[in-house]
């Protein structure tokens, strides 16, 4: 698994912005990568990142949207209808030959609606829950998506995007997606 701790930890949305530019970071990796081995890790490492982040946004980060900010159900409505969205097209190209033309074009478009859902978080959720707490609740939330994080599933689950789905169904898919990687890993 990538290590998914950035600098910023006092903060719960320099975390996550932090994040952010990770993963368009990472993006670029897999479609620069050289050959299909390298495009795979990269890949692999993406995937694990972008699931465990968006289940602890899910668990953590939403739910105190909805309570804090103006128009907060709306906010975190529209934010989890591209996360599923997201989660559909990852397994989508997992599906895909890593090595085609197809998954680069696929991978591609995946990208820009990402990078589209994150300039939507940062801006309607994230700078909206930064003014609306103070530095303990920031960085109390920071840790708590740390936390989330730590026990994530890392593999995508469209349909559990909710805190309640993550809390009752995220622990035995974060078991059984972890044990898929190391026996994926041991076999490569």
């Amino acid at each position: 698994m990538p290590e998914t701790f950035v600098q910023s930890t006092d903060d719960v949305v320099a975390f996550l912005k932090d994040q952010h530019k990770l993963i368009k970071d990472m993006f670029d990796d897999v479609i620069h990568a050289s050959e299909p081995k390298a495009r795979e890790k990269a890949f692999t490492d993406l995937r694990q990142l972008l699931a465990v982040h968006e289940t602890a946004e899910e668990m953590v980060v939403h739910p105190r949207a909805r309570r804090e900010i103006a128009a907060g159900d709306q906010v975190v409505d529209a934010r989890l209808k591209e996360e599923h969205a997201a989660k559909e097209q990852l397994v989508a190209l997992e599906n895909l030959d890593i090595a085609s033309d197809e998954f680069i074009t696929e991978l591609t478009k995946f990208r820009d609606a990402v990078l589209e859902h994150a300039e939507h978080e940062e801006a309607e959720e994230f700078t909206k829950l930064k003014r609306e707490l103070d530095a303990d609740e920031l960085k109390s939330l920071a840790g708590a998506v740390r936390a989330a994080e730590a026990i994530a599933p890392t593999r995508p689950h469209p349909g559990v995007e909710s805190a309640t789905l993550n809390f009752a169904v995220g622990p035995f898919a974060s078991m059984l997606d972890r044990a898929r990687d190391a026996i994926g890993a041991a076999l490569r």
